[in-house]
Parts: structure tokens; sequence; C-alpha cells
């Protein structure tokens, strides 16, 4: 029974998971696009949001909670302080998630998520 369970699994057990997820979140806000499977793209779209929501309240406990899961101190950095103007006036949806062909290899459904 699965019932109220948010967390996809991943097929992988909890520690992989959430590491996973802190490698996939740190390197879609590195460079602003990455390219991964539908079911980790929508896994990564909460943490992602959860850590731009982090950077637009800007303060000391919130800067904190975001260098204990990204896994890059200047990227924390230049995340707090580029976020709050750029979305200032946007309450929510900070990814957008497009998807693309199916992997060759296993047939996966693939998808593009990006901030917007």
């Amino acid at each position: 029974m699965r019932h109220r369970c948010k967390v996809a699994l991943l097929g992988k057990p909890a520690d992989q998971r959430k590491a996973l997820l802190r490698a996939l979140t740190t390197e879609l806000i590195r460079n602003g696009k990455i390219t991964t499977t539908k079911v980790r793209a929508k896994a990564v779209r909460n943490e992602a949001e959860r850590m731009i929501t982090l950077a637009k309240e800007g303060t000391l406990s919130a800067r904190r909670i975001a260098l204990g899961y990204i896994y890059d101190k200047q990227l924390v950095h230049a995340l707090f302080e580029q976020v709050p103007e750029r979305y200032q006036t946007r309450n929510g949806g900070y990814t957008r998630i497009l998807r693309t062909v199916p992997r060759r290899g296993d047939n996966a459904q693939m998808a593009i998520i990006e901030l917007v």
C-alpha cells in the first residue's frame, strides 16, 4: 500500500536517492538546465523550487539550510544574490519540464528540466 507517499522512490535506497536528488538539484542550479528521465525531473522539481524559495527568503537560517543541501558553497552564495531580483514577482513555478524523445537503450521517457 502506498497511500500518501509523495516522494518517488526512483528504485534506490533512501541514502542513494537523497544523494541523487542533491546532485541533480546542484547541477540544475549551476547550469540552469539538465536532461534526465521524466520521473527524476519531477522529483528534482520539488527540491529545486524549495531551494529557490529559501533564496528568495534570504534569511541566515535559510542560507544555512541551503548550504546543508547544495554541494557547492559558492553556488549557494550566487543563488542568494541572483534569485531575489530574478524571481521577485513570481510566487512559485520556477522550473519547467519539457518531454523529449525516449532514451535509446531502455526506452525510458526523457525530459529537460530548466529554470524559468
